[in-house]
């Protein structure tokens, strides 16, 4: 099975990816673990994206797409994956469509996370809150300004593959904002009509 996890920071993408990593038995593919690996690895992708990086430049999206094209590759992703913050734009979901046409294959699925906006900061700040309360440290992006930028971002260049996908008839939508389980629940009934 392969999938595409979509919806804004703070949605619960990475706990559901992880909840269908251990209930699928496919990897989670996250473009800056990809990349980190790559550059560790020191492959033909990996050396350039380093050389980029270095020089304090962004990765460019023939670089990140080369990456996951390798990634997809591996043996682990024999069976499928979870594309977890990839693709982000309109290029890079066209990209995905190109990479998996050659090698004969489709996304199964894209699941949106749908949520409101006011209760995900809600979310953010609670969970600020909770790491200060158990003596851990606050994750960088779990402050109301850095959050509020991220989201912007989102819906300027990554919300449009919501109408992408769902003209292609792969969108399927759950609520974002149920309890966990329910997330979970809901998604485990869309991969049963896939």
């Amino acid at each position: 099975m392969r999938l595409i996890l979509l919806g804004p920071p703070g949605a619960g993408k990475g706990t559901q990816a992880q909840r269908l990593v251990n209930k699928l038995g496919i990897p989670q593919l996250s473009t800056g673990d990809m990349l980190r690996a790559a550059v560790k690895a020191e492959t033909d992708v990996g050396k350039r994206a380093k050389a980029v990086m270095d020089a304090g430049e962004l990765v460019s999206d023939a670089i990140v797409n080369a990456i996951v094209a390798e990634r997809i590759d591996q043996e682990d992703c024999a069976n499928g994956f979870i594309l977890d913050g990839y693709p982000r734009t309109l290029a890079q979901a066209d990209a995905v469509e190109e990479m998996l046409a050659e090698r004969g294959l489709a996304i199964d699925a894209v699941i949106e996370l749908v949520v409101d906006d006011k209760a995900l900061i809600g979310r953010i700040e609670k969970r600020a809150e909770q790491a200060r309360a158990d003596g851990q440290a606050v994750r960088k992006d779990d402050n109301a300004d850095v959050f509020d930028e991220r989201l912007r971002e989102y819906y300027k260049k990554t919300a449009q593959l919501t109408g992408y996908y769902y003209a292609k008839g792969k969108l399927r939508s759950v609520d974002g904002m149920a309890d966990i389980e329910d997330v979970t629940r809901q998604i485990e009934q869309v991969l049963q009509s896939v």
